[in-house]
């Protein structure tokens, strides 16, 4: 036997196990025949279509959100004439509508096609980069902050949420690894990107730091276009998609307890199961820890080099080899965590490196110590991220409920940048002992956070496991039903309508 059907033939095993287990008399859509698909070559395929456009459009978010940090070397706030606490409220601006739209905009890219909203997004927030690059005052700055951050809000949340519409809980956190290392790159080529740039100053008449704004505003827009034609939609209205095949990857994830993957009408009560869900305001404090840190070590990782004694453009150049590093990691992480099937663990590792390294910082009087120590930071920020989509979004059934869990967590994650864009104040210079300490207790939070989830999901599914959860279904018998749990015509209905608080569903760890 081949190994493509070798492997077939395992995914047909936990199709039949699935119906078995919910006592359902067919799958999506019986009627068609996925016998002659080849695994391996469709998952390829739909990895091309979906990962790689996507890392790139969280590259250019990426980019765009911290080149002011880069900018502000080059002697942006001198021209504008703003002082360091207005920079800083600048920057405070911008998390106020990108954590506030996050969640209304995952039910919009539900609702409309990913190729439309994401692009649309990302076209608005291209003007407003383009247009920093033109301003000449305070006013200016905190106006285009603001846009910037409303229309940026929606591709972090929406991408998670769109990934996790495609691939099973073992394999999102590879690709989320793969995505979200774009991020380590961006941080990477901001630096020798606005070392090159800045060499057009005086260029039209405008100085180096606004041609940073302006070319990266121009080429986003350029992708935006761009993306109304390329990116994909949802499984089962993809277009690169075969009938056949969008039918057999539909019943892959809905083996894999994905069982809305074939399409779900929206109602409100899937907000309300997700604000009403403890493992919601867990997974909150989880993106918590490490939100916060990430906005504060994007925004000043240049600033805290330079400060170490390091000039602009080498503080800028020196700032590449630490997301290198944090690059390789993340994407060892996301491989890592698909296989071993530890999250929890990984998790708990992570923000327990990142600990280390901000106390080395914190304690650090040497500009060598201080710079090892932000490879140790860099390393455990950044890997965390992929390593906790995959994990929050695996235990989060039902695509409304999952986008508003998703919306709900990175939200909230992302509107502690508000607060971390404001602890490396000038005044502090040249350790930052504060700031160092606030990222400190951000993580450390995310550390609780992590071990409480994971201490809650194991409690659940040993409750699942004895039987405590079990719904009474009509025309069964089962000696631990309870009616409280709800009552149901079918396992089928209890699944759909229950979602992961369904007594079959398993929280992965």
């Amino acid at each position: 036997m081949s190994s493509d059907t070798a492997s077939r033939s395992k995914d047909d095993k936990d199709l039949e196990a699935t119906e078995v287990q919910g006592n359902v008399g067919n799958v999506y859509r019986s009627e068609v025949d996925t016998s002659g698909i080849d695994e391996k070559k469709l998952m390829r395929r739909i990895d091309w279509h979906v990962v790689p456009w996507l890392a790139l459009l969280y590259l250019l978010n990426f980019l765009d959100r911290g080149s002011i940090g880069n900018a502000k070397l080059y002697h942006m706030t001198d021209d504008l004439h703003i002082t360091d606490k207005q920079y800083l409220i600048a920057l405070t601006v911008f998390f106020f509508p990108y954590s506030l739209f996050e969640p209304p905009s995952n039910v919009a890219l539900k609702k409309l096609r990913p190729s439309i909203w994401l692009s649309f997004i990302m076209l608005v927030w291209g003007i407003a980069m383009t247009l920093h690059g033109v301003i000449t005052n305070y006013a200016g700055l905190v106006g285009l902050r603001f846009l910037l951050g409303l229309a940026e809000a929606g591709l972090y949340p929406g991408v998670v949420f769109y990934m996790s519409c495609w691939y099973r809980r073992d394999e999102l956190g590879t690709r989320v690894g793969v995505f979200f290392s774009s991020a380590t790159i961006a941080g990477a080529f901001s630096g020798l990107l606005a070392a090159a740039i800045a060499k057009m100053d005086g260029v039209g008449g405008r100085p180096g730091w606004a041609w940073i704004f302006i070319l990266e505003g121009l080429f986003t827009i350029l992708c935006a276009i761009a993306s109304f034609f390329i990116l994909s939609d949802f499984p089962d209205t993809a277009k690169f998609l075969t009938d056949t095949e969008s039918v057999w990857v539909v019943r892959r994830l809905q083996a894999d307890m994905k069982f809305s993957a074939g399409g779900e009408l929206f109602k409100m009560k899937y907000v309300w199961q997700a604000l009403t869900d403890w493992n919601t305001w867990l997974a909150m404090g989880i993106y918590m820890g490490f939100d916060g840190p990430l906005f504060a070590f994007s925004l000043f990782t240049p600033t805290i080099i330079n400060q170490l004694g390091y000039q602009a453009t080498v503080a800028n150049l020196l700032s590449v080899p630490v997301y290198a590093w944090a690059c390789i990691m993340t994407v060892v992480v996301g491989f890592w965590g698909d296989r071993a099937k530890c999250r929890a663990w990984i998790n708990l590792g992570l923000f327990g490196s990142g600990l280390v390294g901000y106390i080395i910082l914190i304690c650090s009087k040497t500009p060598s110590l201080s710079y090892f120590a932000v490879y140790l930071a860099a390393s455990s920020i950044y890997p965390t991220i992929p390593n906790s989509v995959a994990w929050v979004s695996s235990n989060v059934e039902g695509s409304y409920k999952r986008s508003a869990v998703l919306g709900m967590a990175i939200g909230w994650g992302n509107l502690n940048g508000a607060v971390t864009s404001n602890v490396y104040r000038a005044v502090d210079k040249p350790w930052y002992k504060l700031g160092h300490g606030i990222v400190l207790a951000y993580i450390a939070i995310g550390w609780l956070c992590s071990l409480a989830y994971y201490v809650h999901l194991r409690y659940e599914n040993a409750r699942r496991d004895r039987g405590d959860r079990d719904e009474v279904i009509k025309g069964t018998d089962s000696k631990r039903a309870d009616e409280k749990n709800g009552r149901f015509e079918s396992v089928q209905a209890a699944r759909m309508e229950k979602g992961d608080q369904w007594s079959g569903f398993r929280y992965s760890l």
